[in-house]
């Protein structure tokens, strides 16, 4: 199987360009600004050589990885973020039509406004900040286009193997958890998050595109791990780990009063999930702290 997948340089990205490429598929992974000898570099935003390049490689499934995923940087530049997380896709999914490639437009809890969880993949979507309302309609453009072959992937928080920890919002708190230099940090206590390994969301897509003909994937799926963690819970795990005391660490449970406003509450409903890839795996996750524990171990 020939398999595209932009963001390829990015934490889950490349993390989707190992799974297909260890699995025996032809990937050809892209990347903006972080293009290597393996990773060819294209701007997305050049539909005209994103055109040449898909029409060359003739892949059959084309993951969607890039975007901009930085709620705070999407507030300060509304309109690149919207051409990155809006534009872009659905300019792939006017590819996937012409070109007959299944498209996978990942996309994010985000959409919601976490007042009623868990949200299924048919919950009316209701965005709180404007990186939510990007990938929101992100998903209503690939889904838009007549006679493309896009499927939707919404996941939450993710986390894994980086090449620094500022790339994923959970690997960060590890350089907190580890700063005894006497600084001290108040840490979200409010918000539910579902953090997920992008490891398991790149063997689940590998898993999602070699169904056969006979499980019809809906257009909408939902991806996660199922254990809840505000920040600071997570910390206190990273600290529990690492064996370093946490008394820096403080634990605000009010509802953030400045900055981009978040969600309180996005957990995914990943039973339909569950049912599609019945005989295929399942959902197949790691536990959060059985993960990071032998993660962290293996790297000392």
């Amino acid at each position: 199987m020939r398999v595209i997948i932009t963001g390829a340089s990015g934490v889950l990205g490349s993390a989707v360009y190992a799974a297909f490429r260890s699995a025996g598929h032809t990937a050809l992974g892209l990347a903006r600004s972080r293009s290597t000898d393996e990773l060819k570099k294209l701007d997305l935003l050049d539909a005209s050589a994103t055109e040449t390049l898909f029409s060359d490689f003739k892949p059959d499934w084309v993951i969607h990885c890039a975007a901009e995923r930085r709620p705070d940087v999407a507030e300060k530049d509304p309109e690149a973020t919207r051409k990155i997380n809006v534009s872009v896709p659905e300019n792939l999914a006017q590819l996937s039509k012409s070109l007959k490639f299944k498209l996978v437009y990942i996309s994010t809890d985000y959409v919601f406004d976490g007042t009623s969880p868990p949200y299924t993949p048919s919950a009316a979507t209701n965005p709180v900040n404007l990186y939510g309302q990007t990938k929101r309609d992100g998903e209503l453009a690939v889904l838009g286009v007549s006679g493309a072959q896009s499927i939707v992937l919404r996941v939450p928080v993710l986390y894994g193997p980086a090449p620094k920890n500022s790339d994923s919002a959970v690997n960060i708190l590890l350089d907190i958890v580890a700063d005894q230099s006497g600084k001290t940090y108040k840490m979200d206590h409010y918000a539910t998050r579902y953090p997920t390994n992008v490891l398991d969301i790149a063997d689940f897509l590998v898993r999602l595109s070699g169904l056969p003909g006979s499980r019809v994937i809906p257009p909408i799926v939902h991806y996660s791990a199922e254990e809840p963690f505000t920040k600071y819970e997570m910390c206190l795990i990273f600290a529990r780990i690492l064996g370093v005391p946490h008394g820096h660490i403080i634990a605000d449970s009010e509802p953030p009063k400045d900055g981009t406003l978040r969600p309180q509450n996005t957990q995914l409903y990943v039973h339909e999930t569950e049912d599609l890839m019945e005989g295929f795996g399942g959902l197949g996750w790691n536990p959060f702290e059985e993960w990071w524990t032998g993660y962290l171990n293996r790297k000392q």
